[in-house]
């Protein structure tokens, strides 16, 4: 986006560079789109519990316009080779990130539930299951439901299929789904 704030207007104000009264700006639109995109990158960024997701689909969408501002200015071979440069880096960091992660011993349950909900009757699946519980969160969120995130010792030999019908025997559990 710096290139294009540099030199993708060089032909249009070469242009009118002998006209005395004519007074643009042709990089104002584009910084106007970097700034938008930036507050819609911002609302995909969600905060569960103690994990944030969503920073690379912001990036990415943040990333995504700027590419299209290059294109839209005729700047093909940067547009070309940054789009090379984005994918190579989003495919290399991605198993860069799952070598470190591979050991992660963690499994984190998110339960949506009403308020009647007995939790030791949660904590009894996990322990049915032998998977020791390592921190419970409670939020209370809107239209008298709770979410509740349990982070457990991951077991390999866990039947996850189980583990979820367990739960959804549960009166009062609405959804079930695991974070990664």
């Amino acid at each position: 986006m710096m290139l294009l704030s540099l030199y993708g207007f060089e032909g249009v104000l070469a242009k009118y560079e002998g006209v005395v009264n004519v007074r643009f700006d042709p990089s104002r639109i584009p910084s106007y789109v970097i700034s938008g995109i930036g507050f819609l990158g911002a609302g995909t960024i969600i905060v569960y519990g103690g994990t944030i997701r969503g920073l690379t689909t912001a990036a990415s969408i943040w990333t995504v316009a700027g590419l299209g501002l290059v294109v839209g200015a005729g700047m093909y071979a940067t547009a070309v080779f940054t789009t090379i440069v984005i994918l190579l880096s989003l495919i290399f960091l991605n198993n860069f990130e799952k070598f470190f992660t591979k050991g992660s011993r963690s499994i984190v349950i998110e339960i949506i539930a009403l308020p009647d909900l007995q939790v030791t009757l949660i904590v009894a699946a996990f322990e049915k299951y032998n998977l020791p519980i390592k921190n419970v969160e409670i939020v209370k969120v809107e239209n008298n439901l709770r979410n509740i995130f349990i982070k457990a010792k991951r077991n390999e030999d866990l039947d996850r299929m189980q583990l979820f019908e367990e739960l959804s025997k549960i009166e009062n559990v609405k959804n079930i789904s695991e974070r990664a």
